[in-house]
């Protein structure tokens, strides 16, 4: 049977697969910077029987088809490949070599999994119908991302669907979860300068102070939430930089606000959008201040198409009781990430694969300096992401 072949390769390399994840570890690269990781990439398919596109969309973005030997529809599957600006604090042998720079999100194992899931499946060209797409991502942490600009080529037009996995060690590997319609937060990026008129902490009256009116701003903001969205609804809306340092006894004359939205729907998206440019314009009104407010929407709301979804869950059952322990319906992440543009454009799912680090209760999340994964999650997110390629052709 195909896939008894095709596991059976996937698990003779599977340190093969571990190996690169921690090569790819150790020399980590900065969104739209990743130009020595996209070389590694590329060179894993040097030889091989495929069509392999670089440089697709707005940086290093790579595309590798491969054509099996009978007709069929075009599936693709996404793995992203760019670090974080975090210095690394796991203390692991292959930790990262570049200064500042830290896989914390998974990425490098995405990466791994995908290029010997990719390179069993050429082996097996004869074998397989339709053609199948592989991404290898870049600038996924960054907006506006490296999705869109892959999806804006073109080159992703002739697909049908899509599927992506992503590692997250709130729990165990051999256990992977999905969730069907709205899955992952938009999310939006805010800047508000606020221009007042500086002066003497003893002379209030002189002066117009810039502290007080984006204090007002931070305190008005959290009515949002509180009170114009729906309580059914989803919504967060947070200011994470907040630069007004001075003297103690000037009256700060310029304060800038940094902050970010996160939404489950375009509707949520669209109301928090409208109150928070009300909210501005009643503070110039209110404080008599000059503002300026960039307003950015970065990714939109994830949505897993219902149908693919319903049939990763269905092709994903044949693994459990073998490498899989269970497939569980997940709740909504407040996270963002940008496969959503994939996901506006083409059917398709995304899924959680679990990679908590053995023996550990409570495991550093994703973008921790100390976050690691149980490499066991590699060889399950090869064979769960072949058995969806089994099942999207009816291949036994």
């Amino acid at each position: 049977m195909l896939r008894e072949k095709l596991m059976a390769m996937i698990d003779a390399r599977t340190d093969e697969m571990i190996a690169i994840r921690r090569h790819l570890h150790a020399h980590p690269e900065l969104s739209f910077h990743e130009e020595e990781t996209a070389n590694y990439i590329a060179q894993f398919y040097e030889g091989k029987n495929v069509t392999l596109e670089r440089n697709v969309g707005n940086g290093y973005g790579i595309i590798v088809t491969i054509s099996g030997a009978k007709p069929g529809k075009t599936l693709a599957l996404r793995a992203d490949f760019d670090a974080l600006p975090i210095t690394e604090e796991t203390g692991l042998p292959f930790a990262s070599e570049n200064p500042g720079v830290m896989h914390a999100c998974g990425h490098d194992a995405h990466t791994a999994y995908l290029l010997i899931l990719a390179d069993c499946l050429i082996q097996l060209q004869e074998e397989l119908a339709g053609t199948i797409k592989i991404i290898h991502q870049h600038a996924e942490e960054t907006p506006p991302g490296g999705a869109k600009g892959m999806v804006e080529s073109g080159r992703l037009d002739d697909v049908d669907a899509i599927y992506g996995i992503h590692v997250f060690p709130f729990f165990d590997a051999g256990n992977i979860a999905y969730r069907s319609g709205f899955s992952m937060a938009g999310r939006t990026y805010f800047k508000l300068g606020i221009q007042g008129t500086g002066g003497h902490g003893s002379s209030p009256h002189m002066a117009n102070d810039a502290i007080v009116a984006a204090a007002y701003f931070v305190n008005a903001i959290q009515t949002i939430v509180s009170r114009r969205l729906n309580p059914f609804d989803t919504g967060v809306v947070t200011v994470g930089s907040f630069d007004g340092k001075g003297s103690f006894n000037v009256i700060k004359d310029y304060v800038e606000l940094e902050g970010d939205v996160r939404y489950m729907t375009k509707e949520t998206q669209a109301l928090i959008d409208t109150e928070l440019h009300r909210i501005v314009a009643g503070l110039e009104a209110m404080f008599g201040i000059k503002a300026t407010f960039t307003y950015t929407a970065d990714y939109p709301p994830l949505y897993n198409d219902p149908q693919a979804t319903e049939n990763a869950v269905h092709y994903l059952q044949k693994g459990v009781g073998d490498y899989l322990q269970s497939v569980t319906e997940a709740d909504m992440v407040s996270g963002s990430e940008d496969f959503a543009y994939y996901l506006e454009k083409i059917p398709g799912a995304f899924l959680y694969v679990g990679a908590r680090p053995k023996g550990v209760e409570n495991a550093y999340f994703n973008h921790h300096p100390k976050f690691d994964i149980d490499e066991d999650a590699l060889p399950v997110a090869a064979k769960a992401v072949a058995d969806i390629v089994l099942g999207f052709y009816d291949l036994e």
